[in-house]
């Protein structure tokens, strides 16, 4: 039962190319983020499609392989965990964040 603790799995498509920084000693950082939509119908019966967007960052070995193969558009399934954090911006307000920290990538476009 532990292994499902704080355990994200989504299937989506890409928002945005990602962006991947080198960190001192080598290390990489992807930040990226991507839709999942829901479809339904209302108390009308017209089918509604909901969209929401997911923060995501990748690090290391998982960066590099997003780095590579990766692009706005991909569909993947990710999973891994949430993180929260916070910071100050330059107007001294805070703010806070929630991001999904990728440990699997799967690619789902077919091959062209």
């Amino acid at each position: 039962m532990n292994a499902l603790r704080n355990k994200v799995q989504l299937i989506g498509n890409l928002g945005m190319d990602p962006e991947v920084k080198a960190l001192d000693g080598g290390k990489k950082l992807a930040k990226m983020s991507i839709a999942t939509n829901e479809t339904y119908k209302n108390a009308k019966g017209e089918k509604v499609t909901e969209t929401q967007w997911h923060n995501l960052i990748a690090w290391g070995k998982t960066a590099e392989i997003v780095e590579k193969f990766l692009k706005k558009g991909s569909e993947v399934a990710v999973e891994g965990k949430l993180i929260n954090r916070n910071y100050t911006d330059k107007e001294g307000i805070k703010r806070y964040v929630t991001e999904i920290e990728v440990s699997e990538v799967l690619m789902l476009d077919s091959k062209k």
